[in-house]
């Protein structure tokens, strides 16, 4: 028996720009039978340039001869900017749309996970399409109701069982369907992006199951911009870019080319909303700068001292208030690994700034000091808080600034220290009669 569960042959989809032609007259259609003995040379040579013939419309290939295999039990990484072809491939893989060219043959059962609320239907509850999906996986009744009380626990919704998931809110909808996918025992689960709705507990969660499900020697193929999750799920990894495969290899050589080729060469410490940007489509928090600078307000144009100030700068517009909006930033350093994240809603709700309709402008003050030697990534995220993201994390504008260490006069201190952090601890030696433990009782 074959070890390959997914197999991948010079797959392209080619997608037409614009709007469809308008239906044809009769006069028109007349026109161009009369005319048809002259196209035969251009249709030639559109056919030569993969246009259709006879066809001035603008196409684009989001995918083009791509190739791979996954083996039975792997956990593959799909990782790449938007618009590399990523969500393409694995709806082509799971049989929403048809290739233009090439094939790709799937041996065993397959469930998917590509965006909210995948295979449902919004008519009827949640479950009801739980047995839906089932059904649609090829499992009996019987298969599905084993499993029935470990999908809702999982899901957390079991309030709203029997109330039609088109009353769900976005967060509900990736729980229910992720719960479905990943308990019904498909033999390959496609998993992308989807899991940015829900919250951070449930996403946890979520890559937990999948770390369980690869465990059980089932396939796994995730598409994530989160490299930290690629990281700790895939031990293999395809990198795309403008819809053909740039690389293919071990997670780690696969993430440092993804990083290298999505590097700024003239990387600033400061980002400004420009009239071609995206973010725009949440009204309730449009980005609209993003800045690493200094106590008077001006943006680093050099490396800056651990042992100095710098405030992450966020703006943005406020269109509709909504009290659970969370606005903040991720820390990653050079090797693309996330090291924290924070948001106005850190400290007690007391401290929390009075956000507003208009312009908003939000300052917090880095912790350098705990910071290595280094360049560091700055990018703004933003959310509902337990809904969905309005800027999501590996989609967002960034920023990038350098730091020297300079806080410690020690010479053992210094750029060869490692850890991405290095905190300036003092130390004290234990007299004889202080080096007993002893245990104190409340």
């Amino acid at each position: 028996m074959s070890d390959v569960a997914i197999q991948v042959c010079e797959l392209s989809k080619r997608y037409r720009l614009g709007q469809r032609q308008p239906y044809k007259t009769l006069r028109e259609g007349l026109s161009r039978a009369a005319s048809a003995p002259f196209r035969h040379a251009r249709s030639a040579l559109q056919r030569a340039n993969g246009q259709p013939a006879g066809d001035r419309r603008k196409f684009i290939w989001a995918l083009r001869d791509v190739s791979f295999e996954v083996k039975t039990g792997e956990v593959v990484g799909v990782i790449g900017r938007n618009g590399s072809g990523k969500s393409t491939l694995l709806k082509i893989l799971s049989r929403i749309t048809e290739p233009t060219e090439g094939y790709a043959e799937i041996l065993g059962r397959m469930g998917s996970l590509l965006e909210v609320g995948t295979g449902f239907h919004p008519e009827l509850t949640g479950r009801e399409n739980i047995l839906l999906n089932g059904a649609i996986l090829g499992m009996s009744r019987k298969e599905v109701s084993r499993r029935f009380d470990e999908i809702i626990a999982f899901s957390e919704i079991g309030s709203f069982l029997d109330t039609p998931v088109k009353r769900y809110s976005s967060g509900m909808y990736v729980r229910l369907a992720f719960s479905v996918a990943a308990h019904l025992e498909p033999d390959i689960l496609l998993v992308d992006e989807v899991l940015s709705v829900g919250d951070l507990q449930f996403q946890r969660k979520c890559l937990g199951r999948m770390r369980d499900v690869a465990g059980a020697g089932r396939t796994v193929l995730f598409v994530s911009h989160t490299m930290d999750s690629v990281r700790k799920l895939c031990d293999r990894s395809i990198l795309l870019a403008g819809g053909q495969i740039v690389k293919i290899g071990d997670t780690d050589s696969v993430i440092a080319s993804y990083l290298e080729s999505i590097a700024e060469p003239h990387a600033t410490s400061s980002w400004v909303r420009g009239p071609g940007d995206p973010w725009n489509q949440h009204k309730e928090f449009v980005p609209m700068e993003l800045a690493v600078e200094r106590d008077n307000g001006c943006s680093l144009s050099s490396a800056i001292g651990t042992s100095q100030r710098v405030w992450v700068k966020i703006a943005g517009e406020i269109r509709e208030l909504r009290p659970n909006l969370v606005v903040g930033f991720a820390l990653y350093d050079s090797n693309g690994t996330l090291l924290f994240e924070s948001f106005q809603t850190d400290a007690d709700e007391c401290k929390w700034p009075r956000l507003k309709v208009g312009m908003n402008v939000l300052r917090t003050l880095l912790p350098t000091s705990l910071l290595n030697a280094g360049t560091y990534r700055v990018e703004l995220i933003s959310a509902l808080h337990q809904m969905h993201w309005l800027v999501s994390p590996g989609t967002g504008p960034a920023v990038r600034f350098e730091l020297a260490r300079d806080l410690s006069e020690s010479p053992y201190t210094g750029h060869d220290r490692r850890g991405a952090l290095v905190p300036v601890l003092e130390w004290e030696l234990l007299e004889r009669s202080q080096r007993s433990s002893t245990v104190c009782r409340g």
